[in-house]
């Protein structure tokens, strides 16, 4: 039985070493100003703040790489996690969605936030300073709302 757990040991150490060399991509692609979410609306400093915690590192081009994106398999989870995030929402190409798609972006971000769906609780582990009080959710979903209101949908 010893031998076999020794082996076994040896089998996981060397696949987990082996693993290290099969890296996602983590470069973020280019932002351009006029497709942001700050090029088609009025972005308040205390929203912005809300935004850059807890928000952006999933859902914009401006990701920062945290050090646990170097180790494998939790970098291959991050990866996913951004991929998801930033095709449900990206903040660093708001400008580029439909009125329609704009409006209901801005009312999914204050359901997500009051429902504490987001961010994700995998997410909070590690970034605590992301967690959202009740005055940042009130403080989002009111500037969401605001927001939502301005936004005119042309045919």
């Amino acid at each position: 039985m010893k031998k076999a757990l020794k082996i076994a040991a040896i089998i996981l150490v060397v696949a987990f070493i082996v693993i290290q060399f099969f890296r996602p991509d983590f470069t973020n692609p280019p932002v351009n100003p006029a497709e942001t979410l700050e090029a088609s609306t009025q972005v308040p400093e205390n929203v912005q703040t809300i935004l850059n915690r807890s928000c952006k590192d999933c859902h914009s081009n401006e990701t920062k790489y945290p050090w646990y994106s170097g180790i494998q398999p939790s970098a291959w989870f991050l990866a996913d996690h951004i991929a998801d995030g930033r095709r449900e929402l990206n903040l660093s190409v708001f400008n580029t969605y439909e009125a329609r798609r704009k409006r209901k972006k801005l009312s999914e971000i204050c359901e997500q936030v009051q429902s504490k769906e987001m961010p994700l609780p995998s997410y909070l582990w590690i970034h605590w300073d992301a967690k959202m009080s009740d005055a940042d959710i009130k403080t989002l979903c009111d500037w969401t709302t605001g927001e939502s209101a301005k936004i005119i949908e042309t045919k």
